[in-house]
């Protein structure tokens, strides 16, 4: 029984550290820099963004695309693609780069860890952290949906677009921003995590958000991968965008069951079935 335990935590550590020492070897100076954070996590954001935006150029006249909108008489517009961007642009500009060329500055590059993380360590390091950023934005979220002057200040503008498309994940103000970002930096952190755990949650969380908002319901999404109903995914985040009074979780769904905010969006209707009714009226 020692023997099986120790030869299955030997080959469990293995797994990972064949890719931890090339990334060492090649780029570790990239990787002890205090801007790789941000780079990485901009650069999958700007990855993801553009494969939706893609997607939303090509639906109008795309019907295999289109069958798997939200909302399927949506029209994304160069305006909508336009605005959102220049404001993502606008506080990356002003407030992430100058705040992570700061750190870069007064911050020394980051020592890394000659091991790699267990493979259980990595997974169960991001899942930790999805659960404690999950809980920090619920509570954020719900108090500045009740408190009038926080909504109206700080995350109205995060609800100008009633159906959702995938550049609103970042369409925030400065302070949603940097809550967020605080989460992000910090949770790993609380928990103890090695780095390519930290880095792996940062891209994990992007990917998440981004999907919550990208106004499609794949068949690959999260909220169909993750069983019983535990995951909110895009189609709830987008009912909270047509009643901003209910699911404020960002990820999972329990919080908003257990605080009774959760609520099923009604079925949208395919334009057929709206031309349909129009006619029967």
């Amino acid at each position: 029984m020692d023997v099986s335990n120790a030869t299955w935590a030997l080959s469990e550590r293995s797994v990972l550290q064949p890719m931890w020492d090339y990334l060492q070897e090649n780029h570790e100076s990239t990787l002890r820099s205090p801007l790789f954070p941000v780079v990485l996590s901009v650069s999958m954001y700007l990855v993801l963004v553009f494969f939706y935006t893609v997607l939303d150029l090509l639906a109008p006249t795309w019907p295999s695309i289109r069958r798997y909108q939200i909302h399927q008489d949506r029209t994304v517009t160069w305006s909508n693609i336009g605005s959102t961007l220049a404001l993502t642009t606008y506080n990356h500009l002003l407030y992430i780069f100058p705040a992570a060329v700061a750190q870069w500055l007064w911050r020394p590059p980051v020592p890394l860890p000659r091991e790699a993380p267990t493979l259980t360590a990595f997974l169960l390091g991001i899942l930790g952290c999805t659960v404690v950023f999950d809980f920090q934005y619920y509570l954020w979220h719900l108090l500045h949906h009740r408190v009038a002057w926080l909504y109206r200040t700080f995350h109205a503008l995060h609800h100008q677009y009633r159906q959702p498309f995938s550049l609103v994940t970042q369409y925030l103000s400065a302070w949603e921003l940097f809550s967020v970002g605080f989460w992000t930096t910090m949770d790993p952190l609380l928990l103890q995590c090695h780095c390519l755990t930290a880095w792996a949650f940062m891209l994990f969380n992007i990917w998440v958000s981004t999907e919550d908002h990208c106004g499609y319901d794949f068949p690959w999404a999260m909220h169909r991968l993750v069983p019983f109903g535990l995951w909110a995914g895009a189609v709830r985040h987008d009912a909270h965008h047509q009643q901003p009074a209910t699911n404020f979780a960002p990820f999972f769904a329990h919080w908003d069951w257990l605080g009774g905010t959760a609520t099923m969006p009604a079925p949208v209707k395919t334009k057929m079935e709206k031309e349909k009714d129009e006619k029967e009226a």
